[in-house]
């Protein structure tokens, strides 16, 4: 048995120069654009109910999600968890670069870099209670490839890293397959027999199929041991199900085109579309460098290869349709739109000509600044966002205090009085200061003026940051309220007749005043 500082001098061994350039990239520009957050307490909404979760998401299919958060404890304590979050996201870079064959140094740092830039990890950590259990799964998406390549019978323990991946949350799935179908295209391009690359093929496909075999008969045995069931919610009840083959593949590629297209993520402004676009076509000349090359136009399987690449790359990349056929994508579903960053600069990394040296030189130059311009870019966005994130909570917090002061002034007041209040903060009453709108509309959970959409919000926020404790009534009760005549005419909060006590209930209105 080896003793610990035998095992690290090994694995240090067994670490590439270009592995080791990955990780601390990763780790140390992680640090530099998310340390804001994370030397901060600034919730979203969900995480107001937050503050100490088990994490016990099986009703949403995530049965090691529980496992994953267990290390940092179950509190939200955004440092502690950033730290975890980081090393997970170097340790996926580490595999990635070496995955990929990354042979420049730079280029693995910026691949990296752009992993850990890029704004659906800022999404992910204005949830920051699920962060580092959402990296870990991240890791374990990008293993799931590495073991299937690395080892003869790899497939088996990159299928069971595939399950623990999906465990802990299933959008990751794509991330998974993007990297198995340029595995694959890799494999194509080698000098092997048709029975090896068909092995190969074979190989990461049964990955696939075994990983979520694996991953849905665990789902069903801890459902049944706990008792329980897939919930409403994003659909998931609905797992496996479908909307039908023609509507699921419609969806796929509007979704896909129009977030490539509009969804001001992968590029926003000027400077961020040049160099998007400076590394789109340093890839495509390299790619036309590589068919002229091995003559690849004058096989008939290349064509069809391509095409089986240019129809499946938007159902691959939106595999959750599948897995959960109603749901609603947010920004930090998204993150497999960033596998393609990476991998252009992974076949510009492996193919820009040597024969060639002033054009190979130009292509890496290319790929240096358009990677380099958009690690700017996402790591700006990013900051944007937290920006936004501790404005928001500090006018929440300015807000609630004027409330809270209100509610204990009024006549009849008690401590445990039923409270009864929609919880939407009305925007004729508040200017709107939120001016990072066109930026943060699409990273849910970072934008808006205020935390607060239901009376649960209120109820947490007083109870973790004003130390009061609010008797707010449940959704189903306020539904009788809301359309009883004395609420419907009362003024909207700061207004003078915005709290009253009717049949020992205090009412609140801090909608609009006007509603249809």
């Amino acid at each position: 048995m080896m003793t610990p500082e035998q095992l690290s001098l090994k694995l240090k061994q067994k670490i590439t120069p270009q592995g080791r350039a990955a990780f601390l990239s990763a780790f140390f520009l992680g640090l530099l654009i998310h340390l804001p957050i994370m030397l901060s307490d600034i919730p979203n909404h969900d995480g107001l109910s937050s503050m100490y979760f088990d994490q016990n998401m099986i009703t949403s299919g995530r049965w090691f999600l529980t496992v994953a958060c267990g290390f940092s404890s179950y509190f939200t304590i955004p440092w502690v968890i950033g730290l975890l979050g980081m090393l997970f996201l170097g340790g996926t870079a580490l595999f990635l670069v070496d995955l990929l064959e990354i042979k420049g140094l730079l280029h693995s740092a910026l691949i990296a870099g752009l992993l850990v830039a890029f704004p659906a990890l800022s999404s992910t950590f204005a949830y920051v209670f699920t962060l580092d259990g959402y990296m870990m799964a991240l890791l374990f998406a990008v293993l799931s490839v590495w073991f299937t390549k690395q080892y003869k019978k790899g497939f088996l323990l990159g299928a069971v890293a595939l399950a623990l991946s999906m465990g802990t949350y299933q959008a990751y799935l794509s991330f998974a397959v993007l990297l198995c179908i340029y595995q694959v295209l890799m494999l194509c391009l080698e000098q092997k027999s048709l029975k090896e690359k068909l092995q190969g093929v074979g190989k990461y496909l049964g990955m696939g199929v075994l990983g979520m075999i694996l991953y849905y008969g665990m789902l069903m045995l801890l459902l049944a041991i706990q008792g329980k069931q897939l919930d409403t919610y994003q659909g998931i009840n609905e797992m496996g199900s479908g909307l039908g083959l023609t509507a699921s593949i419609v969806r796929m590629y509007r979704d896909f085109v129009a977030f490539t297209l509009k969804g001001q993520v992968l590029f926003h402004g000027g400077y961020s579309l040049a160099a998007l676009l400076c590394l789109a076509i340093c890839t495509l000349i390299c790619l036309i460098f590589l068919c002229k090359e091995r003559k690849l136009w004058k096989n008939l399987w290349f064509f069809g290869i391509m095409f089986l690449v240019i129809v499946g790359l938007p159902i691959a990349t939106n595999l959750i349709i599948v897995v959960s056929p109603n749901v609603t994508y947010h920004l930090l579903m998204r993150y497999q739109w960033v596998v393609f960053l990476i991998l252009m600069l992974a076949i510009i990394d492996r193919f820009a000509p040597v024969e060639t040296k002033k054009v190979g030189a130009m292509l890496r130059w290319g790929a240096f600044v358009g990677a380099a311009v958009l690690l700017l870019h996402y790591g700006v966005t990013d900051n944007i966002a937290y920006a936004n994130m501790e404005k928001k909570y500090e006018k929440t917090y300015a807000y609630c205090v004027r409330l809270l002061d209100r509610i204990e002034q009024t006549p009849g007041y008690y401590p445990g009085i039923p409270i009864a209040m929609i919880g939407v903060v009305g925007d004729e009453q508040f200017p709107v200061t939120d001016i990072t709108g066109e930026i943060t509309d699409h990273m849910i959970g970072t934008g808006g003026d205020y935390l607060l959409y239901t009376g649960a919000n209120y109820r947490s926020f007083m109870k973790h940051y004003l130390g009061a404790t609010l008797n707010i009534l449940d959704a189903e009760s306020m539904a009788e309220a809301y359309y009883r005549p004395e609420y419907v005419e009362m003024d909207s909060f700061p207004g003078e007749n915005s709290i009253r006590i009717l049949d020992g209930i205090m009412y609140i209105k801090t909608e609009n005043v006007t509603r249809d």
